[in-house]
């Protein structure tokens, strides 16, 4: 039942032009008929919960229906989210002042929140550090998210237009060490980490590209999966427009075949985190590896699905969804076993 309404709202909201645009575009690729393409698209919706845009990204016209069933579409991904994150506690993630409240000790940097009265401690703030960044509370993809030199600033001036833009979440800005820097100086180059029931799935790093601020992947950012349990970059990163790198473009710094530096601590740090609130078992950290530290920049309650199943990322064409059902059948054997 739940699948038959998750299908039928897609269809609801589903944007038409896109849609036969994406089947043109597949037919292009492999020259299949655009009929052909057309009914198994509707099929993977059906059997897998797959929409024409998961379709087209994974590229399930070249996979088998074994293949098929191994992927995490968007609609397997909503179960996950709605199995395991209670949405009474989902605010201590979307909003980003409820999240550095209760994730404090584990942000390793100062932050202010503007409430319109505080603009003495805004500027003793700003007089502590010359560059801020500034975030929206509730925005994402790194939207409204802006680095600020405040040497060069009108102090009352920039807190009413911060207020005004409700840009109210003000921190100090992250220091990560020389190897992530050396990728891509411009921007904090995060490790993406997923954690399920307090166990770490699956991490990729996320470098900026092109001069950006942010390395989110809509804003022209790399990603590249990173090897669980060694830490290691074992595939090329890849970019919004499929393009591969072994070496980022400006920096020219490898990629591949690098190792994360403080991995373990990364992998310790995120599964410690995740027990704070157990409602929600199912996040997307966002990790800063600092010159000593490691520590977070944010994290979503509403991981997504798509940036760690690409298909040049993927072991023999297979997807993630059976290491999470293996985490899924681990946490049912250990429940089991207490209640004995």
């Amino acid at each position: 039942m739940n699948k038959i309404k998750y299908l039928f709202k897609r269809v609801l909201r589903m944007n038409y032009k896109n849609f036969f645009l994406t089947i043109k575009e597949i037919k292009n690729k492999n020259h299949k008929s655009k009929i052909t393409i057309f009914f198994d698209i509707i099929y993977c919706g059906i059997k897998y919960q797959a929409g024409y845009i998961d379709y087209n990204l994974f590229e399930m016209y070249k996979m088998d229906k074994f293949e098929r069933k191994t992927i995490i579409t968007r609609g397997i991904n909503n179960e996950f989210i709605k199995k395991y994150n209670n949405s009474k506690y989902m605010k201590y993630f979307n909003n980003k002042l409820e999240f550095n409240k209760i994730f404090n000790k584990y942000l390793n940097r100062e932050w202010l929140e503007l409430n319109g009265k505080n603009i003495t401690e805004f500027r003793n703030f700003c007089k502590k550090h010359n560059e801020i960044i500034v975030k929206p509370v509730s925005a994402s993809c790194g939207k409204g998210v802006e680095l600020i030199n405040t040497n060069d600033v009108v102090i009352k001036k920039l807190y009413q237009e911060l207020v005004n833009n409700h840009q109210i979440l003000v921190e100090e800005v992250a220091t990560q060490c020389k190897r992530i820097n050396d990728l891509h100086p411009s921007s904090i180059n995060t490790i993406r980490v997923i954690t399920l029931l307090g166990n770490v799935v699956v991490a990729f790093l996320r470098i900026g590209n092109n001069y950006n601020n942010v390395d989110n992947f809509n804003h022209e950012g790399l990603v590249a999966p990173i090897d669980i349990e060694s830490g290691k970059i074992n595939y090329p990163a890849i970019d919004k427009k499929k393009n591969l790198y072994n070496k980022h473009p400006l920096s020219n710094k490898p990629i591949l075949g690098i190792t994360i530096p403080k991995w373990k601590k990364i992998k310790d740090l995120c599964e410690e985190a995740s027990l704070e609130i157990p409602e929600i078992g199912y996040i997307g950290w966002d990790v800063c590896v600092g010159k000593d530290e490691c520590f977070f920049i944010e994290a979503n309650e509403y991981p997504g699905h798509d940036l760690y199943q690409l298909p040049p990322h993927r072991d023999s064409n297979i997807g993630l969804l059976p290491l999470f059902k293996k985490i899924e059948e681990r946490k049912i054997d250990n429940d089991n076993s207490n209640s004995k």
